[in-house]
């Protein structure tokens, strides 16, 4: 089972994730982007969590993605696993137009 992170281990890691924020129980990062491109984005995120076997909640908006990262089977905290996802959805990211 994987192990919670603790406060000062994700903010050292949110260092090198441009935009992720943390509330000490999850990882966020609200994305602009156009709706059509958001509705895509977060479909290759799905993909992508089923990949990892893990899944974040994903928000579509009007001109916004909002991602939301927690591990359930830690009480909702942040492991590693949650970081790697993070740094998986912000590589593609870019190729969504999403900023």
């Amino acid at each position: 089972m994987a192990e919670a992170l603790s406060p000062e281990q994700i903010e050292e890691h949110l260092k090198t994730l441009d935009g992720w924020t943390t509330d000490g129980r999850r990882i966020e990062r609200l994305y602009s982007i156009p709706h059509v491109q958001g509705a895509a984005f977060v479909m290759h995120l799905a993909a992508i969590q089923n990949e990892f076997g893990h899944h974040s909640d994903a928000t579509l908006g009007y001109k916004t993605v909002h991602v939301s990262i927690s591990s359930s089977d830690i009480g909702g905290y942040v492991a590693e696993h949650d970081i790697e996802l993070a740094r998986r959805i912000q590589e593609i990211a870019p190729v969504h137009g999403a900023g």
